[in-house]
């Protein structure tokens, strides 16, 4: 069976702000990127630059990450320069001082399997769908409360911020897919509820961090979960469908089980 390949990215509901976000959905290849507009400019701008410039073929290392960046960020910065220049004053100087950052989540299909790497929060997940397990890029839920790592055009990147791996064995029902950080959040919460039984200790290290995150946890601990009906069947669902998407993540909103943010994923099922 051929594998499908779907992209959906909203906005913060109701905000009336720009999306920083970026996703993409091509043959053989999904990825998000999550623009930080937290600091520096042009977040935008510089996650969907990143995924427009993604490789065909694997990112496997720290050091490959390393060259592909200083291989692209030239004409991104000549022309957000131009840009920066225009807009003078505190534009300029924030460009120049702290540039521009995003997280990078990407799957590429290959030979071997689903050969994936992250480099920030955004998350890669692999969800087999005989076992009913879900297999992620991520350390633990409590981290999301940490400050992510970002990769910026003036800044060196860390090495401990990269993480790559392979899915192998991958069948036509399993569903891999990348999103940023509130709804990979919610997907990895989602999921170690449905199995507190093992996942108890790390559910009550997220909920006592004292943060937003926390309190959502605490108030999905009355939540009953079936976690393929509840979350990967709705994302499946909502897959290219902007609107049903927005109407789901409202829904997840009002019962305050996600954080506001931008919410992008890229998914391959087939």
């Amino acid at each position: 069976m051929r594998r499908t390949y779907s992209g959906t990215s909203i906005g913060k509901p109701r905000q009336n702000q720009t999306n920083e976000d970026a996703v993409v959905a091509r043959r053989n290849v999904v990825a998000v990127s999550d623009g930080a507009g937290g600091g520096g400019i042009y977040a935008d701008l510089w996650s969907a630059y990143l995924l427009k410039q993604l490789p065909e073929t694997p990112i496997a290392s720290f050091a490959c990450l390393d060259d592909w960046v200083d291989s692209i960020w030239e004409p991104f910065y000549a022309v957000c320069e131009e840009s920066a220049k225009k807009a003078g004053g505190m534009v300029l100087n924030k460009f120049y001082d702290e540039g521009s950052f995003a997280t990078l989540a990407v799957v590429w299909r290959t030979n071997e399997g689903f050969r994936w790497m992250s480099y920030g929060d955004s998350v890669v997940f692999c969800y087999r769908a005989r076992t009913g397990t879900l297999e992620h890029s991520f350390t633990r839920l409590s981290d999301f409360d940490n400050p992510p790592y970002l990769i910026n055009f003036k800044d060196k990147l860390h090495e401990e911020g990269f993480r790559s791996g392979l899915f192998k064995n991958i069948g036509a029902c399993d569903v891999v897919f990348c999103a940023t950080d509130a709804l990979a959040h919610y997907v990895l919460m989602m999921y170690e509820l449905s199995r507190r039984g093992r996942y108890g200790l790390e559910l009550k290290e997220a909920e006592r961090r004292g943060s937003k995150n926390a309190q959502i946890v605490k108030t999905a601990m009355d939540c009953r979960v079936c976690f393929k009906k509840d979350v990967i069947d709705k994302l499946r669902h909502c897959a290219g469908r902007k609107e049903d998407f927005r109407q789901h993540v409202e829904a997840l909103l009002r019962k305050k089980l996600i954080a506001l943010d931008d919410y992008s994923y890229a998914m391959t099922v087939g």
